[in-house]
């Protein structure tokens, strides 16, 4: 089994990332020179327990069993069609996620659409996990990160985790009071199952 690849730069990355089989990994959580990030605790969500000071959330959901549905399963997270087919606008710098490039999250249509901007912090494309984080630009709504992996598992089965910390920045977030968390949480299960369509459709 290979180990892990570390690659420098965004173009090796998005080499690696059209993958097929594709393996490596850049997950060095620093963000880029000139990021404007809105939260100091980069890269958090690769760990646990997350920061304090913040709402937690991990949601994981089983989405099929074997390779090939997790290497499906990676392409959709990465190439942003799990979000896209959540029912989020997505206008991202790179086809793939890239860390250091930034993506604008859109929800709702019309005049009643939020902007969220956010930059990509971390990705990893490994043997067994594939998935990236990005975190809050000046403009979001929240403040934190939230990442999207799929793990392949000992036993075959293919588990996409969604891990965030976040709190509310504008005033219709803190406005929302408890309803914040329950959006988030029903986002991150509405992943789960979409991607568990595209992994085995």
């Amino acid at each position: 089994m290979r180990g892990p690849v570390r690659f420098a730069d965004g173009a090796a990355h998005r080499k690696a990332a059209a993958y097929g089989t594709g393996m490596g990994s850049s997950d060095d959580p620093g963000p880029a020179p000139a990021s404007r990030l809105t939260y100091p605790e980069v890269g958090a969500t690769r760990r646990w327990p997350l920061p304090s000071g913040y709402r937690h959330l991990r949601v994981r959901t089983r989405v099929g069993h074997g390779r090939a549905t997790f290497e499906a399963a990676g392409r959709a997270v990465m190439d942003w069609r799990m979000h896209r087919a959540v029912g989020v606008s997505i206008r991202a710098a790179d086809p793939v996620a890239t860390p250091g490039r930034p993506v604008v999250v859109g929800l709702g249509v019309g005049r009643l659409r939020l902007r969220a901007p956010c930059e990509v912090v971390w990705t990893v494309a490994e043997e067994t996990r594939t998935g990236f984080a990005y975190g809050t630009l000046p403009g979001h709504p929240e403040r934190g990160e939230e990442s999207f992996v799929v793990r392949l598992e000992p036993d075959g089965s293919v588990v996409l985790t969604v891990t965030a910390f976040s709190r509310s920045e504008s005033w219709f977030g803190r406005a929302g009071g408890p309803l914040v968390p329950l959006f988030q949480r029903a986002y991150a299960r509405r992943c789960g199952r979409v991607l568990r369509r595209w992994a085995v459709g």
